[in-house]
């Protein structure tokens, strides 16, 4: 049994709703099917996701069961328990999209993959993007997931998420040198994209990349 205090527990809440929302959508689960698969009603899968309720201890190991994990994993019980004795706070749900394009004085972040954990302080500035191609191999792999804090600067050599050309991001080394911009990917079978002139407005930073993780 473990000994927690209330506020761990309304933790356990919150991070149990985070789980089982991203579970259900990386196994690309409506909620209709989850609850027909777990015999319960939609509407409590729907309390779960939406923190309103948890479910009884059965139904807890149904559902580790279902999924192939833990009860711990479910509830977060670890990564609670970890951060109370460190002294910090428990890590946020930080969204993963697919894509990142450039809209009229924004961004559009296209595709929700559900959700992956960080511990930032911000976590409103923050995204996943999940890393396409192996341009950036062997250090960052396809399908690796990147954590990018929404930024509109980048300094030379940082790790970034541009936005150019085809108006979609990609993940690069930025390399700022005199009046041009160097996109350098890491991978020496592809070739830097270098741009001058009148091309500079057409690049968009999207944000920095702070941590990359395996993911898939």
């Amino acid at each position: 049994m473990y000994n927690i205090s209330k506020i761990q527990l309304k933790v356990v809440k919150i991070l149990f709703s985070q789980q089982i929302k991203s579970l259900r959508k990386e196994h690309k689960l409506s909620q209709s099917r989850l609850a027909r698969d777990l015999q319960v009603t939609q509407q409590a899968v729907g309390k779960w996701e939406t923190g309103k309720s948890t479910p009884d201890s059965d139904t807890l190991r149904k559902i580790a069961e279902y999924f192939g994990t833990s009860v711990d994993f479910l509830l977060g019980v670890n990564k609670t328990i970890k951060n109370a004795v460190s002294g910090f706070d428990p890590d946020f749900a930080i969204p993963i999209i697919g894509t990142v394009k450039a809209g009229y004085n924004s961004f559009a972040f296209n595709d929700d993959y559900g959700v992956e954990y960080a511990n930032v302080r911000d976590p409103e500035n923050y995204f996943y993007l999940i890393v396409k191609g192996d341009s950036m191999e062997p250090r960052i792999k396809d399908g690796d997931l990147a954590l990018v804090h929404k930024q509109s600067t980048l300094n030379d050599g940082d790790l970034g998420v541009i936005v150019y050309g085809d108006n979609e991001g990609t993940l690069k080394r930025f390399v700022k040198k005199g009046d041009m911009i160097i996109l350098q990917p890491f991978n020496p079978e592809y070739e830097a994209k270098v741009i001058t002139g009148e091309d500079l407005n057409n690049v968009y930073i999207a944000g920095k990349v702070v941590e990359t993780k395996t993911k898939w």
